[in-house]
């Protein structure tokens, strides 16, 4: 089992327009070879650094199965339009991968 997350920063009074981003898209990872599931995370507003954290969270069969996604047109489809959260968050998002070591 793979993960693969990216975590936004997301300015304050944007959550809801960033989660109307997610909400409303055209997703077709079910389409994908090993792809499980797909999560948006919402974590508590941050007062000290100033912002909403977000992490959009992916479960595959395989890292070999995630790295095909983010090599086929699905994935450009897409984030054809990623640069639109400009306005809601800041910076780029952060990657994080995960390999699953032990599991129920």
């Amino acid at each position: 089992m793979y993960v693969a997350m990216n975590r936004f920063k997301v300015k304050p009074g944007m959550e809801e327009d960033f989660e109307n981003v997610w909400k409303n898209r055209n997703s077709t990872l079910s389409e994908m070879k090993g792809f499980r599931q797909f999560h948006l995370l919402r974590s508590t507003f941050n007062e000290e650094e100033g912002y909403t954290l977000f992490a959009s969270h992916t479960v595959w069969d395989s890292r070999e199965d995630f790295e095909a996604w983010t090599k086929s047109q699905n994935f450009r489809d897409s984030h054809k339009n990623a640069g639109t959260s400009k306005l809601t968050v800041f910076g780029h998002p952060q990657f994080e991968g995960f390999s699953s070591v032990e599991g129920a």
